[in-house]
């Protein structure tokens, strides 16, 4: 048809017809004009700013280890340049270290061509200064001795030199060529710190502060010192501190530059890292496997654990690093060891080698040096977990009271002498040397409630339930002991249990039966012993017990935990209670009873406010508690899955009752992927669905409107991910539910892993339980405060950070630090205030629980098997569902909790 076009009156004209469309060209059709809605931009959610600060309790002058910063150059500016270092050869640098060393020599050499400028360097890609250098691009070649050890013999064999081998030896500090590349990368003002200070945070005062922080890194570096992020440690044997298996503690300092509502400060705390024994190897050897001589030692075992580490030879002093051991013994082999300045004729001696050398070459061309002239250079990390020995006597030796923190912390700030470093007096910088005082105020604690109504106020943080009852006790009817071996009289422990369980409350029947283990079962490992100890339970017990009670052999350390838990609980779905039967007296079995009836779905105390109900903004709105944590494996244990779990409070308007579902998820990743997993139209398989459908159900069919969720575990770095990440997937989840459903959210972060201290000014003791700062060292615009809800019985308290992301269903200052107080006194497994809230705790407890399990875990091959595990403290049996997947095969079983909450989905 032929286009028409119409004038004013109606009539058409003919137009000509369009031109003809070439062939290989195809015409695009116009979109309609419309019909599409405008794209919703995604909001992005930042944390929230500070209301107002808090009033409440009773006002305590403290002291903090933040230390005043006085910036006066605000109008300079730092660039920042970047680093390429290169061998002549034009093969980049790797070694750690190296870098520092050429960079150092690049400064002394070329002073001139660089105006005279000071370095801060990271040890890496990155260099800052105050102020421009000549040129954008410099380039610059230095020489240094004897850079790398293991290059400088060449790969001489310990037998007789050849001629090639004995100029080597003459010439053993060989020099190497480094070319240096600086360009000019940024351009950062300082004003931007002062922006901070006022609450205008942004990429550059981030990047500001961070040049301050290498600036002391640097300067650390400068006096020979281990360095671990922001922390530091002196080659000083009085800051060792031996924890055995060959491992030192060493104490050292944690610095780092702080924007607070008072200024600029400097956090200094003291840190401990862990270091390899350093000396004789062969010293090393033997503490590390805990043999009693050199005959002893598990050569294959010792060399995997000395590969990479440092060594320097005797008599040459020389630095090597280890790559490997020799086969076997060089049993008679003897080396000549040349005395430096002697020709081949001179003087040397022989040595009679009876262990495997060291190996410090490649392995097809090795370089070998007699074990017992080798020792370990110090300050070498040890990244390995820690046993659980280790643990504990790091724990008691690396412990300091308030005061003596504070003097070793003044001492440490008088030693760095930062004032004459030359970088931060170019930045207009002092640091003050006084502690800065804050104010705090302590919360009274709340009231409690135990059995019969009786109510009860903590006194310093803690309380007992000596003549009382307990709010909720259970009744025991179906139950059992199993003894893996303990020696112990196992009817006075029954006797005992029961006469303290009455006194409590708790109705318990005597036990179907005692299960000794068979002797002959005891040398076989742990995973068969429970297996062989569940057969015979089976044999003879006419059903599934309510409640094992498991007699371990060992204090806390026992291999059995980890196989006995997960047959219990992922296999069967059975509560149990472990415990080592090494001092029993009527408190240890007090609070194994607490344990007992928190896990049958008891309740041992509660808040006089959620009995009223009157907590503020929660008891009047349906309320769900979340609490969030991911654990990741040990360090160097790349492969093993990291554990999510998350918690959610239930029988609203009570907040101390809880339950927990698992997740395993990718290696080291902190982010939780799995709470809203939706499969199909109908079907959602995240782990928030099951939260929310279980407070539904035992919250009298109410849906949450208020969800007020508590993440542990996380950095200021991601807290943006938290808000715009796992936020979404849980409202995703929500909206699932219910298209229509918008709940109110409050998300809160609680920081242990942080390096703030309080002391009481002229005191010995520890800041009173339920001290609160929310002034002058917190962040200048963001909502955050310092709790210490515990009495620190050992040590220094540690505070825990809370900072508030988001609140949608605004609190007050006080309400909010209330509200957290009260968490901390919810645990039901200990009569005493806990450190971080209860759902975290609780959160924390489930993964480690989880971890346990996945240390039997076939990791290898083409099996995959991510486990989701749901602990129900309301009946507290475990359901569980494991999939996996082999030759596309997908395999779920899942354990209904008897409580008649259905989890999940049906076998299949």
């Amino acid at each position: 048809m032929d286009s028409v076009e119409h004038d004013g009156n109606g009539a058409a004209e003919a137009l000509p017809p369009p031109p003809p469309v070439p062939p290989n060209i195809v015409p695009l059709q116009a979109e309609p004009e419309n019909v599409h809605e405008p794209v919703k931009k995604k909001v992005v959610r930042v944390p929230t700013s500070r209301r107002g600060l808090g009033s409440k309790g009773q006002k305590i002058p403290l002291l903090t280890n933040h230390f005043k910063v006085n910036v006066t150059n605000v109008d300079g500016h730092f660039f920042h340049y970047s680093v390429s270092v290169s061998y002549e050869d034009g093969r980049p640098v790797d070694g750690k270290g190296v870098g520092r060393k050429v960079i150092d020599r690049v400064h002394e050499t070329y002073d001139t061509e660089l105006a005279g400028k000071d370095f801060a360097y990271d040890g890496e890609k990155s260099l800052f200064t105050v102020g421009p250098l000549p040129r954008n691009k410099l380039e610059f070649t230095v020489v240094l001795e004897d850079i790398s050890s293991n290059r400088n013999n060449g790969n001489r064999s310990p037998g007789s030199p050849n001629e090639n081998d004995r100029k080597r030896q003459r010439r053993p500090y060989q020099s190497k060529t480094f070319k240096v590349e600086i360009s000019f990368a940024a351009k950062i003002p300082m004003q931007a710190i002062a922006n901070a200070l006022r609450g205008q945070e942004s990429e550059n005062s981030q990047e500001a502060l961070r040049v301050l922080d290498i600036i002391l890194r640097q300067h650390a570096a400068k006096q020979g010192c281990l360095l671990v992020r922001q922390s530091f440690f002196h080659n000083d044997p009085k800051n060792f501190a031996d924890v055995g298996g060959g491992v030192l503690g060493c104490r050292g300092f944690h610095s780092s530059f702080r924007t607070t509502q008072g200024g600029l400060s400097l956090n200094i705390d003291v840190s401990t890292t862990m270091i390899i024994q350093p000396g004789p190897v062969v010293d090393f050897l033997i503490a590390n496997q805990n043999v009693k001589d050199p005959f002893s030692i598990d050569w294959a075992k010792a060399k995997r654990t000395l590969k990479n580490l440092r060594i320097k030879t005797n008599p040459a002093n020389t630095e090597y690093k280890i790559t490997g051991l020799s086969e076997r013994p060089c049993k008679e082999q003897t080396f000549s060891l040349k005395q430096r300045g002697k020709d081949n004729d001179g003087e040397s001696c022989a040595i009679l080698v009876i262990y495997p050398c060291i190996n410090v070459g490649k392995p097809k061309r090795p370089t070998y040096f007699p074990l017992e002239l080798c020792s370990l250079v110090s300050l070498q990390r040890y990244t390995k977990a820690l046993s659980t020995f280790q643990r504990a006597s790091l724990v008691e030796k690396s412990r300091q009271k308030p005061q003596e923190r504070m003097r070793v912390l003044s001492d440490a700030l008088k030693i760095n002498n930062y004032d004459a470093e030359p970088m931060l007096r170019s930045c207009g910088i002092s640091i003050s040397t006084n502690f800065t005082q804050v104010e705090g105020r302590v919360l009274p604690a709340p009231k409690l409630k135990a059995g019969n109504g009786e109510d009860f106020f903590p006194r310093n943080g803690r309380w007992n339930f000596n003549n009382k009852k307990l709010v909720e006790p259970t009744k025991i009817e179906r139950w059992a002991v199993v003894n893996f071996s303990a020696r112990c009289d196992t009817r006075g422990l029954i006797r005992d249990l029961i006469r303290i369980s009455e006194m409590k409350g708790v109705h318990i029947d005597p036990p179907f039966d005692v299960f000794e283990e068979s002797p002959q079962n005891r040398r076989a490992p742990p995973p068969v012993r429970v297996e062989k100890m569940f057969e015979d339970i089976q044999s003879k017990l006419p059903g599934a017990p309510q409640f094992l009670l498991c007699l371990l052999p060992d204090r806390k350390n026992s291999d059995l935990y980890g196989p006995w838990k997960r047959k219990n609980l992922a296999d069967y779905g059975i509560v149990n209670q472990c415990m080592a039967p090494m001092r029993v007296n009527d408190q240890y079995l007090n609070n194994l009873l607490l344990k007992i009836n928190a896990k049958l779905g008891g309740l041992n105390s509660l808040l006089a406010v959620e009995h009223s109900p009157s907590i503020p903004l929660v008891s009047k709105v349906p309320t769900i508690i979340i609490g969030m944590d991911v654990s990741h494996g040990s360090p160097g244990q790349s492969d093993i899955p990291s554990i999510a779990a998350v918690v959610s409070s239930r029988h609203w308007p009570l907040i101390s009752r809880y339950r927990a579902s698992v997740r395993t998820q990718s290696p080291k990743v902190e982010m939780i992927d799995s709470l809203y997993k939706r499969v199909s139209d109908t079907e959602d398989e995240g782990i928030m669905r099951e939260l929310l459908l279980d407070f539904y159900l035992s919250s009298g069919k109410r849906k949450p409107d208020q969800i007020i969720i508590f993440r542990d575990g996380v950095s200021e770095s991601q807290f943006n991910q938290v808000l715009n990440i796992e936020l979404d997937q849980i409202i995703e989840a929500c909206k699932f539910l219910d298209e229509k459903w918008s709940p109110k959210f409050v998300v809160i972060v609680a920081q242990k892993n942080h390096h703030t201290k309080f002391f009481q000014p002229g005191s010995p003791d520890n800041v009173p339980p339920g001290t609160v700062i929310d002034n002058k060292i917190c962040h200048p615009r963001n909502n955050d405060f310092y709790l210490c809800a515990h009495a620190g019985m050992i040590g220094t308290t540690r505070p825990t950070h809370y900072h508030v992301l988001l609140d949608e269903i605004g609190f007050s200052a006080d309400e909010l630090q209330e509200l957290v107080h009260s968490l901390s006194y919810v645990y039901q497994r200990s009569t005493t205030a806990i450190s971080v809230v209860a759902p975290i705790c609780y959160a924390h407890l489930a993964a480690t629980q989880v971890g346990t399990f996945m240390k039997f875990e076939d990791m290898s091959g083409d099996i995959i098997k991510p486990w989701s595990i749901n602990l129900c403290w309301a009946c507290s049996r475990a359901s569980v569902a494991q999939t996996c997947r082999k030759r596309l095969q997908f395999h779920v079983f899942l354990l209904k909790a008897p409580c008649g909450v259905k989890i999940g989905k049906p076998d299949r």
